[in-house]
């Protein structure tokens, strides 16, 4: 089993076809399969241990990941944000690597001790399509596929380990082998050290439908490269959904009508963006895909019927799975579990634990945290609804513990984001001598609308109980979100705790 395997079935069935689309540049499958063989020759002849990529998404990021396939590598793909001292530090865990770069942080890089570093440029015109190569990768399905850094939030980053029998097996266990038509394109816009950009690029591959590869993300970017491509299929992480159906508040519509399939996950959804988002994309599938990078990506799916049901219903229990994750994909066992570790019924609230062939839930030089019987502690909180739908609730050390009373924070803010002045909101829970912990919010405004805390302080109360209701309200400009469109929730108690963001 190898990645590689579904690149040469797309390349010998559909070899003619556009695969790939990047500012300017252009490969048929048949070309991305030789360009590939290209990139393995050359990391195998520089004596690397790992191939790395330090880019956005570019040609560069595809070719590498096929390429160290072939080559028996594994693929580490790296976070351009970070500074030129935190990039030594991993390119030091990884050596002797094989890296490629943009140009100006390949300069910046080029004296880093184990690492080859060679510009994109350079890169791509070694792997240009040309002489044929024998298809020579291994089969191993043990073998390390993925490396990916966590950002390093609270300490040095882990590096989780995806093998080839996690990923692939997710691919086929999801995807139709050449299910797409031959018009269809798929918009990538996640960066390339996502998992879901990893996972966008393989179900793509396997599919054999058109990537394009969106460099950097801005609203008016994706709409403007959606239109232009004329996209059929796109993943987003809510924050990039809530900033796009922001910039169309005034729209009647999105104006996308090639856009038949558009999946969103990485996040949790408030149930105003995912009603927004519907509006305006009235012709769009919507596909919520809940997963973690120690997941080989989507696990539970929201799928478009349960958003059209749950739209469309006036029963409040089947509306409110509109906020749900979906139910599980059929090749993944998904568990609810409390603090001893005993497995928790309908509505009750602890930590997710999952469990299927493309679980990990490893990490380089630190061992597996699957558990002795086969599931993997997520550390996401959330229940189980008598259906299987599974409702999210943050991560377990996100909630908020008033009194004895464990508290959801996204519960307040999906309230909160009903206010009409609200664009964006974050509630944590900061300390209290009396309660342990008490709830605030800092909530971000829509332009020209304004709204007390006074105000939206009553507005919880009327819908949520009293200890629910923020006990302050800071108002700030924007919230401190990492580059994949995660809440930092560990910045807003910072910034709470200094009277500012």
């Amino acid at each position: 089993m190898n990645l590689m395997m579904l690149l040469e079935m797309a390349a010998q069935g559909f070899g003619d076809r556009r695969a790939l689309t990047s500012e300017g540049h252009s490969l048929r499958y048949a070309e991305l399969f030789a360009a590939a063989g290209a990139a393995a020759e050359a990391f195998r002849e520089s004596g690397a241990k790992h191939v790395a990529v330090l880019d956005v998404s570019s040609p560069a990021v595809p070719i590498g990941l096929f390429g160290a396939a072939w080559a028996g590598l594994p693929f580490v793909p790296l976070n351009y944000r970070l500074t030129g001292e935190e990039l030594e530090a991993l390119l030091a865990r990884i050596a002797p690597a094989y890296l490629v770069a943009s140009p100006e942080r390949a300069a910046a890089l080029a004296g880093v001790a184990g690492s080859q570093v060679v510009a994109r440029d350079a890169f791509l015109a070694r792997a240009a399509p040309g002489a044929a190569h024998e298809a020579s990768w291994g089969m191993d399905p043990e073998e390390t596929l993925v490396l990916l850094f966590t950002s390093g939030t609270t300490g040095a980053p882990k590096a989780a380990v995806i093998r080839h029998k996690h990923l692939v097996s997710y691919i086929l266990g999801s995807v139709e082998f050449g299910s797409a038509a031959e018009e269809d394109a798929a918009l990538v816009s996640v960066p390339p050290y996502h998992i879901a950009g990893m996972a966008a690029i393989a179900s793509s591959v396997f599919a054999a439908r058109r990537i394009v590869l969106l460099p950097g993300f801005s609203p008016e970017g994706w709409l403007e490269l959606a239109r232009r491509e004329r996209v059929t299929h796109a993943f987003l992480v809510p924050t990039m959904l809530a900033r796009i159906a922001l910039s169309l508040e005034e729209a009647g519509s999105a104006g996308l009508p090639h856009l038949r399939a558009l999946s969103y996950g990485g996040g949790k959804m408030p149930l105003p963006v995912i009603e927004r988002a519907m509006r305006l994309f009235p012709g769009t599938d919507f596909t919520n895909a809940y997963g973690l990078t120690e997941t080989s990506s989507t696990i539970c799916v929201l799928g478009p019927e349960d958003h059209r049901a749950a739209a469309g219903s006036a029963d409040p229990a089947v509306r409110r799975r509109l906020t749900s994750v979906g139910r599980p994909l059929p090749s993944v066992e998904i568990e609810v579990r409390g603090p001893e570790g005993r497995r928790l019924g309908p509505g009750e609230r602890g930590e997710i634990h999952v469990r299927g062939e493309q679980v990990s839930g490893e990490y380089l030089g630190r061992g597996s945290n699957v558990l002795r019987d086969g599931f993997f502690p997520t550390c996401d909180g959330g229940f189980l609804d008598e259906e299987g739908y599974l409702f999210l609730e943050g991560r377990i050390d996100d909630v908020i513990v008033r009194g004895g009373e464990n508290m959801s924070p996204g519960e307040i803010e999906d309230v909160l984001l009903e206010h009409e002045a609200v664009a964006d909101v974050a509630v944590v829970g900061v300390p209290d001598e009396q309660w342990g912990e008490a709830v605030a919010a800092v909530v971000v405004t829509k332009p020209g609308r304004r709204a007390s805390a006074e105000e939206l302080r009553a507005f919880v109360k009327q819908r949520l109980r009293s200890s629910r209701t923020p006990e302050s309200i800071a108002f700030w400009e924007a919230l401190p979100y990492n580059e994949t469109g995660k809440l930092l929730r560990r910045k807003v108690r910072e910034g709470l705790a200094g009277d500012g963001p």
